[in-house]
């Protein structure tokens, strides 16, 4: 393990031997953008390979950490299996992290070398930990498969799409996308093609029929796209779940076309048991995980697991599954594609805040290990389907039918509710997109007058304008269970 400041780090160096008899990746220099050829990896960066031991560095402009003003920091942390907050109160185990650990034979990390510039890649210690994770979760069917730390998933995308875009191109995704990645994506001179979807997601068949009929000249010029982002799991706003049989179906579209997926799963281990009417599961106490194997064999899997070119960019992140404050993810895709990834990171974030990264370590390596991880995985997977549970509950019992209706999320944090428009009174057929809007900010407006915060359909919708039906979006990450059935009663009190 490398421990000095600044030290490289790959996952090759932490694969398993199995790994290295899978067959490579495909290469993807045609699709690249120029912007991302042009990219020279960092002359100092670079220069710290020749860093060791023995060496007086008088390169690098690396502050010494006798000037760093934390001698040490301690953080309180729950046990497997008392996941829950009164119980880590208890239960919970101390660990501390000091300035010089390391050459204390302390631990392999500490705070002189994690609060010091570091490589894009990030610390090689929390990179070996998601590397090993990676395997055990998702084994990518080639052997050249590589990873980089990430300033969470967010920022990760911008990097992708700069990546692999130029003005002018259009980026796939569903008809209904994350907010936060539309407006990274249109203000790079980028169109978004919207693709139809049904209660399991993005339709492999409206993917297809789209770029099979591809005209440039009905385009603007734009040339054929290329570029598919998605959501699979707990899809950010409608909750849709892509199924194993619609992942291969579209990746097999994929293939057809030569595309390169986007695969952004904050929520894949919040996947849920089907919601039964009338039900709220229980989290037991104390709580009780299931085997890893079982627990692992239920997810649907990724399209990392089903990826045989590497033509997938999969990114995970901390923040749904730890805390969104670590600003902390990873991407993993192939070799070539993470190169140039890091290339964008040595010049932007650099890389993932050095208190993240020593603080994911002390609680994923030093305090639960990958047993630990998977079974908080668990233990929070538990939660939230309780959470889905109250949220559909408190929908079947306060909001009419005749006005709103919804599909239960099989996994996430949000929950989408269609609201039938002809029941408007300012409803007339043939509106104007402009009057359809402001159909929608009167009942957004309804309900803040009842002191309740919804998310509005359209700040979702791909393709502007092209809104045909009314949508809010709710969440239950957050709020009590009486806040949750207070809120929605609200709606229609």
């Amino acid at each position: 393990m490398p421990r000095l400041v600044a030290s490289f780090g790959s996952a090759a160096m932490f694969k398993s031997k199995a790994n290295a008899a899978k067959p490579k990746a495909r290469r993807w220099d045609h699709l690249i953008s120029d912007e991302s050829k042009q990219r020279q990896p960092s002359s100092l960066k670079v220069a710290m390979k020749y860093f060791h031991k023995d060496v007086i560095s008088l390169c690098g402009g690396l502050p010494s950490s006798d000037y760093f003003p934390f001698h040490n920091i301690s953080l309180k942390l729950p046990v497997s299996p008392d996941f829950s907050e009164s119980d880590t109160a208890i239960t919970g185990q101390t660990l501390t992290a000091g300035k010089h650990d390391i050459p204390e034979d302390k631990s392999q990390y500490d705070l002189a070398v994690a609060l010091n510039y570091g490589q894009s890649m990030g610390c090689p210690q929390l990179l070996r930990f998601v590397t090993e994770h990676t395997e055990i979760v998702h084994q990518p069917p080639y052997s050249d498969w590589e990873i980089s730390l990430t300033s969470g998933s967010t920022a990760a995308l911008e990097v992708a799409l700069r990546l692999f875009c130029r003005p002018g191109d259009f980026v796939i995704t569903e008809e209904y996308s994350f907010s936060s990645a539309l407006e990274s994506i249109r203000p790079l001179g980028l169109s978004l093609l919207g693709v139809k979807m049904d209660e399991r997601g993005m339709l492999a068949s409206d993917l297809d029929q789209v770029l099979s009929n591809w005209d440039p000249a009905a385009r603007g010029g734009a040339r054929k796209p290329y570029l598919v982002y998605t959501v699979p799991s707990g899809h950010n706003p409608t909750a849709s779940t892509q199924d194993l049989e619609r992942r291969k179906a579209i990746y097999e579209v994929a293939e057809k076309h030569d595309l390169f997926i986007l695969e952004d799963e904050p929520y894949f281990f919040l996947q849920m048991e089907p919601f039964v009417s009338g039900v709220t599961h229980q989290v037991s106490k104390p709580f009780q995980p299931a085997p890893v194997a079982e627990f692992l064999r239920n997810l649907v899997p990724s399209y990392l697991s089903l990826d045989k070119s590497g033509r997938v960019l999969r990114m995970d992140s901390f923040s749904k599954i730890i805390a969104p404050g670590s600003r902390c993810g990873w991407v993993t895709g192939p070799a070539q594609i993470v190169e140039r990834f890091i290339r964008h990171m040595e010049v932007s974030a650099q890389k993932p805040s050095g208190f993240a990264e020593l603080a994911l370590y002390k609680l994923l390596e030093e305090n639960w290990g990958h047993r630990g991880f998977l079974e908080w995985l668990m233990f929070i997977r538990a939660e939230y389907t309780r959470r889905r549970d109250i949220m559909c509950n408190a929908c079947e019992a306060h909001l009419p039918a005749e006005v709103a209706s919804w599909t239960p999320p099989m996994a996430g944090m949000f929950h989408w509710i269609a609201v039938d428009l002809h029941k408007h009174p300012d409803y007339r057929p043939n509106l104007s997109h402009d009057d359809f809007l402001a159909i929608e900010e009167k009942v957004f407006l309804a309900a803040i007058a009842k002191n309740v915060l919804l998310a509005r359909g359209s700040w979702f919708r791909a393709e502007v304008g092209t809104d045909e039906k009314l949508f809010v979006r709710a969440t239950f990450a957050a709020a009590s269970a009486e806040a949750i059935e207070e809120g929605v009663r609200r709606l229609v009190g």
